[in-house]
């Protein structure tokens, strides 16, 4: 099946990385401090091995943001929205969408995948643009964009052909 829409998205926003970046010193200074010195660290240090498991928490949260990616893809028989390392692949068949169209949905509390918007499940990176959808069984989800006029061509056109 011939793909019409494909889109790859990540989480580029520089503020974020400036934030997460800053975040990531901390456990290197803990670490070359009190494992490698020897000083304790603080007033009231922390255990080594309180040390090393802060210091992998924080290296997976920069690691999640890293490798963190929406992709969507549009075909004349469905759409497909993956959301790595959460949701490998959830399709979508055009028989089981009553309406799909491209809006402003403003801001829904952050990105990432939130619940219980009054869009549905919202599937996001960045930006306030997305694919709004309704199914026939009433489940309502928006995928996040940033092609949002070339995205808008192609949802008129398969529309138009199913």
């Amino acid at each position: 099946m011939k793909i019409e829409f494909k889109e790859e998205r990540k989480f580029h926003q520089w503020w974020l990385w400036l934030i997460l970046i800053s975040i990531g010193f901390l456990p290197i200074l803990v670490i070359y401090k009190q494992l490698i010195l020897g000083e304790a660290f603080g007033d009231k240090p922390m255990p080594d091995i309180g040390v090393v498991f802060f210091s992998l928490f924080i290296f997976s949260l920069i690691a999640l943001f890293w490798f963190l990616k929406l992709k969507t893809e549009i075909n004349q028989k469905e759409i497909k929205i993956s959301l790595f390392p959460f949701i490998k692949q959830k399709q979508i068949s055009w028989e089981k969408i009553k309406t799909a169209e491209v809006i402003n949905y403003g801001f829904v509390g952050g990105w990432g995948i939130r619940l219980g918007t009054k869009y549905g499940t919202v599937y996001n990176t960045r930006g306030n643009i997305g694919l709004k959808i309704e199914l026939y069984n009433g489940t309502k989800l928006l995928i996040g964009t940033q092609r949002e006029q070339e995205l808008k061509a192609i949802i008129e056109k398969l529309r138009k052909e199913n």
